[in-house]
């Protein structure tokens, strides 16, 4: 009986992720103008500009891991990817650099975090693998804690 009640939870779970992604889905575009701002900032080093150029091509075509054209899932990928650059970004330099160039409601910082912990629930194994492949994420899964026990809001508005 009481793998019924696990199944049921992590259904439950993946249920609470799904709608948690769809609100995160809604900053992709900012967080995409946001890596078009990163591209001109002096302080982002070169490398990371190459994988901002990357992960820009990546969500405006439409044929990649999983094309765009399935509704929610394709565009799942692209935000993990964008999240994914954002998030190394913030690990190998100062996250004021990736805050001050935000224009989109909510701290960024967090929805990188939330997006990356989110996502993979969502993707196939092997895509998420693919993508995520020597990413550092150590604060990712304290973020998801927070965002399933509702502790933690995935956005702030600012007024």
């Amino acid at each position: 009986m009481q793998p019924t009640k696990d199944k049921g939870q992590m259904t439950k779970n993946k249920s609470k992720s799904k709608s948690a992604i769809k609100n995160l889905l809604m900053f992709l575009p900012n967080m995409v103008k946001l890596l078009g701002r990163l591209l001109t900032d002096r302080r982002v080093p070169t490398i990371d500009k190459a994988l901002f150029a990357a992960a820009i091509v990546y969500v405006i075509v439409p044929l990649d891991f999983i094309p765009d054209i399935f509704p929610f899932i394709g565009q799942v990928d692209d935000l993990y990817l964008v999240a994914l650059t954002l998030l190394r970004l913030i690990n190998h330099t100062d996250e004021t650099v990736v805050r001050e160039n935000w224009s989109g409601g909510g701290d960024i910082v967090s929805l990188a975090n939330s997006a990356a912990s989110l996502a993979p629930m969502l993707l196939p194994k092997r895509v998420s693998r693919v993508l995520s492949d020597k990413v550092d994420l150590p604060s990712a899964g304290k973020s998801l804690e927070k965002v399933l026990k509702k502790d933690k809001p995935l956005s702030i508005s600012k007024k």
